[in-house]
Formats: structure tokens, C-alpha cells, sequence
């Protein structure tokens, strides 16, 4: 009715109407309503409708026929698909692995969904298009809360060092809090961090690292700091780094810290 471009919300009222009452928005649309930051630009609107309901995609709608209807949750007055939910259908659709981990990882780790919530919506859900989501669960369902994490996760499993936990606590002999490495090696009490780049131009963060790491040695606990980059451009490299350090820290007594308070 207006000679402009519809808004965004224009585009989902209208999508929403197209598929009805019982309609549910999905997708990247409504991963943006339960507040993920780092999805791709939405394009068409995904909605959910019955299997019963003889509706059919038309413009910038896309319409989703389950049998699975799920029950829809109010984010600003339209009725959106779980998180779990709306982070698979939307990750369906998509060819690139890391766009995938990275919707994947954000949404357990802004705590939107878990990854065991994610782990049966895929063996639930529609196979079609499941083959990346599914690859990219794996390092998430071990801990993982990044993309960053889940390269570490690859490197570390080819390194053939003993299985690390990922983003457990670690105390010292007091009971006193540590830190939370994004990999652990309970066994030599050895803590391997993903550190970002950021950390050297922002002063809170760079702050905040020195601090652990004081509080790493301070403990007795032997630990690597890899940046990101390095384990996609230098892989051979930093399994060499993470197998010497593993050792020499296998060959120093076991400080007195656990992962219990």
C-alpha cells in the first residue's frame, strides 16, 4: 500500500499472515530475535507451518511444511521458532562450514539452546542439508564455544595427545578460582588458551590475560597461548608447540589444583 520497500517487520507480519494462525517464524530471521549477533544478512522469511496447511513459498517468503510444528516463543510479538530450532533451519540452507559452527557455537554459547538440544533437533529433524550442522556439533557437543574452539578441538584430537576437557574451572589448592582454559589436561595440570588478537589493542582484555596468566603460574599450572590464526595457517606448528609443552609438563610434579573448589 505504500510506494517504499516493505521494512523488515513489514516482511515478517506479512509472512506470518501468508501462513496463518498456527504459522512460526524460523531461521536466520528469528535467530536475530533471540538476539544472536553473528548470523548472515536474512534474506527470505522462514516460516513453519503445518503439514496439513496447502501453502506454498511465494516472493520473499518461505514457506516450511512440518510435521513438527514447534511451540512457538513471543519475541517482540511474533512467534518464533526455539533457538535450537530456528539455528538448524537456518544452518540447513547453508554451504559454508564456518558460517555453520559459528551459528552453532553462538547459540550455546550465549546460552540460547544447548548443544544437546541441537544433538536431537538434528536426529529429529528433516535430514536434508544436516551433513555440515552435523560435523560442526561435533566439537561443540565436546565443550567448545567457538569457531576458534572448534579448530583447537581438530587440532588438538590430531596432536594424538590424551583427551583435554573444554571450558571446565580450575582451582587452586585453597579452593581459590583460577581460570577457565578453553582446553584442560587434568592429568599434568596443563591449560591451553585460544587468545585473541584483540587483547593486545584493547588494555581490560590484555589486562584480564596477564591477570590469568599470573594466576597460572602463581598455581603451578603449565600453559600455551595460541592465537587463532595460527591454527588454520600453521597447524603442524602449533601441534609441535602443544606436544612439547604437554611433555614438559608431564615431566614436572602435578600441582595440587582440581577442577572443584
Amino acid at each position: 500500500m505504500h510506494p517504499t520497500e516493505p521494512t523488515s517487520e513489514q516482511k515478517l507480519q506479512a509472512a506470518l499472515i501468508r501462513g496463518g494462525g498456527s504459522a512460526v517464524l524460523t531461521g536466520l530471521w528469528a535467530l536475530r530475535r533471540h538476539g544472536l549477533r553473528h548470523c548472515p544478512e536474512p534474506d527470505d522469511v522462514h516460516i513453519l507451518v503445518s503439514d496439513e496447511r496447502e501453502i506454498t513459498s511465494t516472493g520473499f517468503v518461505l514457506v516450511e511444511r512440518t510435521t513438527r510444528l514447534p511451540s512457538p516463543i513471543p519475541r517482540g510479538g511474533i512467534p518464533v521458532a526455539p533457538a535450537y530450532r530456528a539455528a538448524l533451519d537456518a544452518t540447513r540452507r547453508i554451504r559454508d562450514f564456518d558460517t555453520v559452527q559459528a551459528i552453532l557455537a553462538e547459540a550455546v554459547q550465549r546460552k540460547r539452546c544447548t548443544a544437546e538440544q541441537l544433538d536431537r533437533e538434528l536426529r529429529l529433524g528433516s535430514q536434508r542439508g544436516s551433513a555440515i550442522p552435523r560435523r560442526a556439533l561435533q566439537a561443540i557437543l565436546c565443550g567448545a564455544e567457538s569457531v576458534a574452539e572448534a579448530d583447537a578441538w581438530q587440532i588438538w584430537k590430531l596432536a594424538g595427545l590424551p583427551p583435554a576437557e573444554w571450558n571446565v574451572q580450575v582451582f587452586d589448592e585453597h579452593g581459590t578460582f583460577v581460570a577457565k582454559p578453553d582446553a584442560w589436561c587434568d592429568d599434568v595440570a596443563f591449560a591451553w588458551e585460544i587468545d585473541s588478537r584483540k587483547w593486545h589493542s584493547e588494555w581490560e582484555d590484555y589486562s584480564n590475560t596477564l591477570d590469568r596468566n599470573a594466576r597460572y603460574a602463581a598455581a603451578g599450572i603449565a600453559f600455551l597461548q595460541t592465537l587463532p590464526i595460527r591454527l588454520r595457517t600453521r597447524p603442524d606448528d602449533v601441534i609441535a608447540e602443544l606436544r612439547a609443552a604437554y611433555a614438559a609438563a608431564k615431566q614436572r610434579p602435578r600441582p595440587p589444583v582440581s577442577r572443584h573448589p
